[in-house]
Formats: structure tokens, C-alpha cells, sequence
């Protein structure tokens, strides 16, 4: 297969398909795979040789891989090499592009090289600060406690045996006050740090977005506020897809983008349609469009994390937060 390098920054790519307990490396231009154990010695070893061969600009490439590519990723901060974390659907489309069907770790490993070698303006990984690390383990933490209060509610309301219902009754009672410990965690570990506390304060101004959306979009989209205009929406997942063809118009959707963000704004949406001015006449300004019920609220969602980019971007409280 011919290569262009002049498609990309990078010349010199070295892709790394991460599995738990091992790594498939596969360096392009040179063609070469090899096999290393998932450990921060093995990894920097493989890419100070790297260095070594000085084949132009490096770059690494691995996809998220449910954390297990945080050695790769801390190797290449420690290191001061470039890296892009990529998304898993869209290496697989870029292999179908390439005719490549077949699925195995080496194939992956020299797919994601190519990926690498051959896409424009890659968004580079920058890692999150570690006081917003600490709160997306804090965050995750409570929603898993969340979800379990939930799953253990819905078989109380099923469970017939009294000793069945007395410890479901228990756990809920536990999962309750773990609960709100960790929540009251949150509270305290946003506000010990200033850079937090700041952003934590400037959002607050925008009505219908609480202490959960807040501890949710400093978690999980840290670099909100230094995004361009539209690129909130995208990284969110909440850009409407043109779906056209021809004569053929059919219906926008939104795809892919950061779930945890989405789902946090989907009740700030419902809480600013009934509270917030300014978005009620918003979404009421939909509906008389003739708009649907979901439309409206995922455009709300939209236009708070859009407005939430600008605030955080100027560094000015919601210019409508004395009207709300």
C-alpha cells in the first residue's frame, strides 16, 4: 500500500493496540510489530528506541481501551512525545475504508498506525490536570452507587420473601449514605481547588444547571471553555448529522460524543425548560415550529453546553443570570 506522510503531522507513527496485560507495537514507516507486556518499563523502552531511529515526528496512537491505556499515554507525557487517544468506531470505519475486514490484534495494531500516518489535524491527547483525575474517579464512583440504589428500589418492589426484603432494605439504607458521602466528597474536593471552584461558580450563574451537571462537565469535558464555537456541541455529542440526499431531506440526529456529559444535561434541559427564562422561550419558540418533544429538550441540552463554552471562555457570569 502507498503511504502519503504528507497527510499527516507525523511521519514516524507508532501505534500501540492495548489489551490488559499486553501491547501489539506496530512502527510505521519501518512495518515493524513486535509484543511487550502492558507495564510503563516495556512501554518506554519500546519508544526511547523510537526516539533513537529519529525518523522524523513521532506520534503514538492507541485507542481507549476502558483505562488500560494509561500506561501508554503517562509513558508518552513522562517522554514528551505526541499522542492521540482515538475512538474505537472510527479506526473500525478507516479500516473498512482500507478493505481491511478481517479483525485481529496485529491487523488492529498496524490499522491504527495507518490511522495515524494518514489523518489530518488529529486532536492531540492532553492529560487531564490531576485534581480533575481525583474528581472523575469521585464522579464515577457516585454513579455507580446510583445506579445500584436504583437496581436494588426496583427489586424491593418485586421481592415477596420477608428476608429478601430485609436486606434489600439494608443495602439500600447503605448505598444511600455512601451516596451522599460521596457526594458531599465532591462538593468538598470542587471547592478546595480554585481552578475548579472558579469554573464550579461561573457555570452556577446559568439557571437549571446544578451542583451535578457542574461535578459531570468538570469531570468528564475538562477542556470546556478553551473549545471554538461548535466544538462544545461535537465533543458532547449533540451536533445535529444532516441526513440528505437529493431531494431527500430526511431527519438530523446526534451521535457518538461523550455520554456522561449528555446525560447530566438531558435533566439540566428539563430543570432550565421550567425555570430558565430565557431557555423556556427557547424551547416554546420550538414547539409552535412544530418541533417534537425530544428535539426541543436535545436542542436545550445543546444551547446550555454552547452557552457554558462562552462563560467559561470569557471568564463573565451568564449575561442573563440577573433576568433568571
Amino acid at each position: 500500500m502507498t503511504m502519503n506522510p504528507a497527510l499527516s503531522a507525523f511521519n514516524h507513527v507508532v501505534a500501540f493496540e492495548v489489551a490488559k496485560d499486553s501491547l501489539v507495537i506496530h512502527v510505521l514507516p519501518a512495518e515493524k510489530q513486535s509484543i511487550a507486556a502492558n507495564k510503563p518499563a516495556a512501554i518506554r523502552k519500546a519508544l526511547m528506541a523510537e526516539m533513537r531511529a529519529s525518523l522524523g515526528p513521532l506520534l503514538v496512537v492507541c485507542e481507549a481501551t476502558g483505562g488500560y491505556e494509561r500506561h501508554v499515554l503517562e509513558v508518552c507525557e513522562e517522554l514528551g512525545i505526541a499522542a492521540h487517544k482515538a475512538h474505537g468506531s472510527r479506526v473500525r470505519h478507516f479500516a473498512r475504508y482500507l478493505g481491511l475486514l478481517a479483525k485481529t490484534d496485529p491487523i488492529d495494531a498496524r490499522v491504527l498506525a495507518l490511522y495515524g500516518l494518514k489523518t489530518t489535524d488529529l486532536r492531540l491527547y492532553v492529560p487531564p490536570a490531576p485534581e480533575v483525575l481525583a474528581l472523575r474517579d469521585l464522579k464515577t464512583r457516585r454513579d455507580q452507587l446510583q445506579q445500584m440504589l436504583f437496581a436494588e428500589n426496583s427489586r424491593l418492589d418485586h421481592a415477596r420473601h420477608a428476608s429478601v426484603s430485609r436486606s434489600l432494605k439494608a443495602h439500600i439504607a447503605g448505598l444511600r449514605k455512601a451516596l451522599a458521602a460521596l457526594e458531599t466528597e465532591i462538593a468538598a474536593h470542587v471547592k478546595a481547588c480554585e481552578a475548579l471552584a472558579r469554573k464550579a461558580r461561573l457555570m452556577r450563574t446559568l439557571k437549571g444547571v446544578g451542583p451535578a451537571t457542574v461535578a459531570a462537565i468538570l469531570a468528564y469535558m475538562p477542556e470546556l471553555g478553551d473549545l471554538k464555537k461548535g466544538e462544545a456541541a461535537c465533543i458532547a455529542g449533540l451536533a445535529p448529522i444532516n441526513n440528505d440526499s437529493g431531494a431527500f431531506q430526511g431527519l438530523r440526529h446526534i451521535q457518538a460524543g461523550r455520554a456522561a456529559v449528555r446525560k447530566t444535561l438531558y435533566m439540566a434541559a428539563l430543570v432550565a425548560i421550567q425555570h430558565n427564562p430565557v431557555m423556556r422561550l427557547f424551547a416554546n419558540k420550538l414547539r409552535r415550529n412544530g418541533k417534537p418533544s425530544k428535539v426541543v429538550i436535545t436542542a436545550v441540552m445543546r444551547k446550555l453546553i454552547v452557552t457554558l463554552n462562552a462563560i467559561l471562555r470569557s471568564g463573565e457570569p451568564w449575561s442573563h443570570a440577573k433576568i433568571a
